[in-house]
């Protein structure tokens, strides 16, 4: 009668363990997607700053289309991007594209002068301190989440319920390297 108490006790103990340790897993999975949407809503404030930017230049550097075109390109490859490796790499492509644009207005003093220029540039940079607080939230949670699915016992839970890795939002390989300056 002892021996049938104490294995009720660690059947319950055992239930209690795994239930817990589920719950903790789901929650650290629903941190990693609450992180990715906000990545996705800072994104797409980015995207809809962009095409205001473009129609002010226009005015300016109308000859310039084709930096022009080479945004509005980046800013739609940006757009249906999927998943983080793919993200980021359609992000930094339209980073070079806006560096080029802002370029533009070192040779165009009236573009440079322009409020809503000035104001649309100001709220890009705003959105890309935005959104590079959202990549470190988001590797910050797919780091909590990816240990959690990796130490024991929570390996064992998440092997039998179909817990995975997650991948991190990481720049592309030629953006990691030393930056190059040249006089």
């Amino acid at each position: 009668m002892i021996s049938l108490a104490i294995v009720g006790a660690l059947a319950l103990i055992l239930i209690f363990v795994v239930v817990t340790t589920y719950n903790g897993l789901v929650r650290k999975r629903g941190a990693v997607d609450n992180a990715w949407a906000q990545i996705d809503v800072q994104l797409k404030r980015r995207h809809d700053l962009i095409p205001n930017l473009v129609e002010t230049v226009k005015g300016y550097a109308s000859h310039e289309r084709q930096t022009l075109e080479a945004v509005v390109a980046a800013r739609q490859q940006a757009v249906s991007a999927q998943g983080p490796h793919d993200q980021a790499a359609a992000e930094n492509m339209l980073s070079g594209a806006l560096k080029n644009l802002f370029a533009l207005s070192e040779a165009y003093p009236d573009l440079k002068a322009n409020q809503n220029f000035a104001a649309l540039q100001e709220e890009l940079a705003s959105s890309e301190n935005r959104i590079a607080y959202s990549r470190q939230y988001y590797n910050d949670a797919v780091l909590a989440y990816n240990n959690g699915i990796q130490t024991v016992p929570a390996n064992i839970v998440a092997g039998m319920t179909g817990f995975h890795e997650r991948e991190y939002f990481q720049a592309p390989g030629e953006e990691r390297g030393p930056v190059q300056v040249r006089f």
